[in-house]
């Protein structure tokens, strides 16, 4: 059961991910919007999470630090906004 787990636990990142690709891609969303950092960020987790589970070391620390940069956009954008008021 927990291998069906992180399996879609994976399958959720990627599509996340996907879906955040699309929609920058499409011009559908800004690359410094809050809906696309959060899917990108939601995505990273999940696939680390799956990454980490397979072995898979080096994805899960591109994906750490794909958070990361997720997370740093998330804090700049919000400050923005802060000096902005």
């Amino acid at each position: 059961m927990e291998r069906i787990l992180i399996a879609l636990t994976g399958w959720i990142g990627a599509i996340l991910v996907l879906y955040a690709y699309f929609m920058i891609s499409t011009k559908r969303l800004q690359g410094n919007s809050v809906h696309y950092q959060t899917a990108n960020i939601l995505g990273a987790i999940c696939l680390m999470i799956n990454t980490y589970f397979n072995h898979a070391y080096p994805s899960a620390a591109v994906n750490l630090i794909w958070i990361g940069i997720g997370f740093y956009s998330l804090l700049s954008k919000q400050k923005e906004v802060q000096t902005n008021l």
